[in-house]
């Protein structure tokens, strides 16, 4: 990494940290929420305990620890830390290098997506073109091999090659051949062969969204938090997770009330 990368994805520290803070942080729990429709990541957050027993605690720590990597940079002292710290977490049995792809696609993804839906403006090509080059960037720092290596030609096929094997060509290949939308892709495509029930997925969104999404929702949903958390989810993950969908006025309650909140952000 040179000194130079971070200003490459200056536009997505903005959008995540400046512009749109609040919505980037309900995305980053959502995209955390999203991989425990995944059995082997279910199980791995589950038997730690700490998801289940401190929900809030373990979102913050993965939380400030990818708002520093954007906004201090991968290559500044305090970067160098948290990649460091994330190499460890992430060195036992059963983490795969598809499995850490996983999660970090739904890091990049799902806080766009939510800006996308419920912020007070969509995200710009430029600042998803930013995050792709931060996801490429923290992907590369872990040392993460390319997807085409690990699902071959269908990896391939939804990336573009694209993804990973960027030292020294991170800035230059901006968007690579599908860019975001690549990752998007293959993160879909790994959902549809990977989601499934489990216990430890029903455990650990049981835990969140009673105790973690309840603060990151405006006031007044918070005390029905878990009914109102289910209204941001997909059909996928509410079928992976073993949750119903919300009735048609909780739903278009929950949408107003965060269409009210940007309105109010963006005036």
């Amino acid at each position: 990494m040179t000194a130079g990368t971070r200003g490459a994805y200056r536009a997505y520290a903005r959008l995540v940290l400046e512009t749109m803070p609040e919505e980037s942080r309900v995305g980053l729990t959502l995209g955390f929420v999203r991989t425990f429709g995944i059995p082997d990541i279910a199980r791995v957050l589950a038997a730690t305990g700490r998801m289940t027993n401190e929900p809030r605690g373990r979102a913050k720590a993965t939380g400030v620890a990818m708002f520093t990597l954007i906004g201090k940079g991968l290559d500044s002292e305090d970067g160098r830390r948290v990649v460091d710290g994330l190499r460890r977490v992430h060195d036992r049995p059963g983490i795969t290098p598809e499995l850490m792809h996983y999660v970090l696609a739904c890091f990049t993804v799902c806080p766009l997506r939510f800006i996308d839906a419920h912020g007070h403006r969509a995200v710009t090509e430029a600042e998803r073109d930013a995050a792709y080059l931060f996801h490429l960037s923290l992907a590369d720092a872990l040392d993460m091999p390319e997807l085409s290596s690990l699902d071959g030609e269908l990896a391939g096929e939804a990336t573009g090659g694209a993804i990973g094997g960027v030292a020294g060509g991170v800035v230059g290949d901006a968007a690579g051949a599908d860019g975001l939308a690549g990752v998007e892709r293959w993160m879909r495509d790994y959902e549809t062969r990977h989601f499934a029930p489990t216990d430890a997925g029903r455990a650990l969104w049981a835990a969140t969204s009673k105790g973690l999404l309840a603060a990151r929702l405006p006031a007044p949903l918070a005390p029905l938090a878990s009914v109102f958390a289910a209204s941001l989810l997909d059909r996928p993950l509410r079928e992976a997770l073993t949750v119903r969908r919300p009735p048609a006025p909780v739903r278009a309650l929950v949408t107003y009330a965060l269409r009210a909140r940007a309105r109010r952000r963006a005036a």
